[in-house]
């Protein structure tokens, strides 16, 4: 928020006839003042005004701190609850502080004060000797150099008097302007899930125990979570599994110190959520846990200045051995994975909670995570918590508890049965539809930091054909997915669909991202999947997709924010279907799904196929994609080892 406010600030003040853009950069600090603390808005205003300084110079500066005073005031009132007396209130009070620093500044560096004094009185006789050539205007002009050197004179009484007067004057327009806008953004989620109260115990998060626990988010009309009977302790590995919406990451945040609803959290201290020897946790999505801008710095952001931390060594433990000095934002998905878990055992939890980090790591890299995890209870004091949909994962855990509609349950294993094996009439390959001709890309290219990411790529797809592309995290599986949507251009060679460059059509090529939120834009399903289909799809269209990916009809009117991580991931596929692309890419479309739903996934792209669909999955799942997929290319270091027709054992 901080940075769309120097964005609109610097712009607004080198940009000329855009002064209007001021009261749009005060909307962001309204924001962060309706919905934080106010620590929030001071710490992102000290920030903001750093970055602007160095941006725009002091111009600038000064833009962002008037913003965040009109914001603040607007915000704060807001979610006050108050309404214009106590807008008039706090105006009054900013524009006497305001005052007070802007005489006090100008008393302080009296020379530039007296230079500046200077120039408006020289610039007042100047207008005033040519005024004075005209005899009717010599009044005028001798009253208007009178009133200059009696502003001049009783500088500090007109200066701390019009910026009384301007900030009060401010806070009453941006109430009725900035106020309405806040009130139309009310329904952007604004809820932290991991928020918890302050808690002043010492940190020391296990043993943790539950005693039934109930937890219901606001604004809902069911439990998430129901008589919830759990221990925790020091030297457990413990799985946590379930189909998607059972509560399992709701769980979790119970675990990380959140508090339920109703029932009871025992613990000998603090959960010491991110702290030093407390609990540290691993999303779903790693990258919004990702601050630093290399490998390194982000293993240890954050942490005390005397913590001392072994990162090569953890970054060896979690396989990105050597990586240290690459920029996170070039890491696959899978490394980004691995990066998270780092920083987090970078730490010392005393309880490591990780909510589905093996989904987006390869098969070799997910046994060694599950085994470091399921290590590091022998190795250190501490306890790891997993959330997973792999049963193979689960059985190396010490315990596994098993939710079901926000309820314990008996723990089975045959509830993960494997994908259906049958092979699907996927039609026959016709002529090619998208070529990749001797395709490269580097990124960060011409910088010290260029990764080249494909190293020449040949590739053919043809109408009606399933193509399964697999590798290690790294290879370059991702990158070949945006070259083919055309979201990148290859730095060499070509990228075609029907002959014409993908970049130059881009919305052709359906592209189902690794992470599912990151293309979810909308207030709700239904609205998100209308808008993939362009202004004539209707509720009708909206239903059969969500019918055709195993979702109820009722979705159509749920947030986007409450969706799971996999519930999420289907949404984007019906997004897909209803705008009939004429080629489906999909970057692991079974992560973050419970057996059920990847059984859902590949019966449904079984059936696009069978439709004529052209498809691409990109997945570390492998198995059961002989039933949608007619080609295996294997990628290793962005080269393509390997392009063969799909066997029984090709795809593992």
């Amino acid at each position: 928020m901080g940075g769309v406010t120097i964005a609109l600030s610097v712009v607004a003040s080198f940009v000329p006839f855009l002064n209007a853009l001021q009261l749009l950069a005060a909307i962001p600090m309204g924001i962060i003042a309706q919905r934080h603390r106010p620590r929030a808005l001071f710490t992102a205003t000290i920030a903001a005004m750093a970055v602007a300084f160095v941006a725009g110079g002091f111009l600038a500066m000064t833009t962002v701190l008037s913003c965040a005073v009109l914001g603040g005031i607007v915000g704060n009132v807001k979610r006050r609850g108050r309404g214009m007396p106590t807008v008039l209130l706090y105006s009054t009070v900013a524009g006497i502080v305001s005052a007070a620093l802007a005489v006090g500044m100008l008393a302080l560096f009296t020379p530039a004060r007296t230079l500046v004094f200077d120039s408006l009185r020289n610039t007042a006789r100047g207008i005033s000797d040519i005024a004075s050539n005209a005899p009717i205007l010599v009044p005028v002009a001798n009253g208007f150099t009178a009133v200059v050197d009696s502003v001049l004179h009783h500088w500090w009484q007109w200066i701390g008097g019009s910026v009384i007067v301007s900030t009060i004057i401010g806070a009453i327009f941006s109430w009725w302007v900035l106020g309405a806008v806040l009130d139309r953004l009310a329904w952007l989620p604004a809820e932290d899930h991991l928020d918890a109260p302050d808690d002043d115990r010492p940190v020391a998060p296990v043993p943790v125990r539950l005693d039934k626990v109930t937890y219901r988010y606001p604004g809902g009309r069911t439990d998430v979570l129901s008589g919830i009977d759990l221990t925790v302790d020091i030297g457990e590995f413990v799985a946590v599994v379930g189909h998607n919406g059972s509560g399992k990451s709701t769980l979790t945040r119970i675990l990380a110190g959140r508090p339920p609803t109703t029932g009871t959290v025992t613990r000998p201290g603090s959960a010491g959520l991110g702290k030093f020897g407390g609990t540290a946790v691993v999303l779903q999505r790693p990258e919004s846990q990702i601050l630093g801008v290399l490998v390194a710095d982000d293993v240890v952001w954050g942490l005390p200045k005397d913590a001392t931390v072994d990162v090569e060594g953890l970054l060896t433990e979690v396989g990105l051995a050597g990586l240290g000095a690459r920029e996170t934002s070039s890491l696959s998905g899978g490394q980004q994975q691995r990066l998270a878990v780092a920083a987090a055992l970078a730490r010392r939890p005393s309880l490591l909670i990780a909510d589905e980090a093996t989904a987006m790591v390869d098969p070799d890299g997910r046994r060694e995570l599950v085994a470091l995890l399921a290590a590091l209870p022998k190795r250190h004091r501490m306890a790891v918590v997993l959330v997973t949909h792999q049963e193979n994962e689960a059985a190396a855990a010490d315990r596994v508890v098993h939710l079901a509609g926000g309820r314990a349950v008996a723990h089975h294993p045959e509830w993960h049965q494997p994908e259906p094996s049958g092979v699907t009439d996927g039609g026959k390959a016709g002529t090619p539809l998208l070529e990749l001709k001797g395709v490269r890309h580097t990124y960060l290219a011409g910088t010290p930091w260029a990764t080249e990411a494909l190293h020449g790529i040949d590739l053919t797809i043809n109408r009606g054909e399933g193509v399964l592309v697999v590798g290690g995290n790294g290879s370059g599986k991702s990158t070949i997915a945006w070259a083919m949507a055309g979201l990148i251009e290859p730095t060499s060679g070509s990228c075609e669909l029907d002959g014409r460059p993908t970049s130059s059509q881009v919305g052709r090529v359906g592209l189902a991202f690794q992470h599912s939120r990151l293309q979810l834009q909308r207030r709700t399903v239904g609205e998100e999947i209308a808008s993939w289909g362009g202004p004539g799809v209707g509720s009708g269209q909206v239903g059969r997709a969500l019918d055709a990916v195993g979702l109820d009809r009722a979705f159509a009117a749920r947030a986007i924010d409450e969706l799971s991580g996999g519930q999420a991931r289907r949404v984007v596929l019906a997004g897909i279907l209803a705008s009939n692309p004429r080629l489906v890419v999909l970057d692991e479309p079974l992560a973050g799904l419970d057996p059920d739903g990847r059984r859902g996934i590949v019966e449904l792209l079984g059936t696009m196929r069978a439709d004529g669909l052209t498809l691409v999955v990109i997945s570390h799942d492998v198995e059961g994609m002989a039933a949608v997929c007619d080609r295996v290319v294997r990628l290793e270091s962005g080269l393509i080892r390997a392009d063969a027709p799909t066997t029984a054992g090709s795809s593992r």
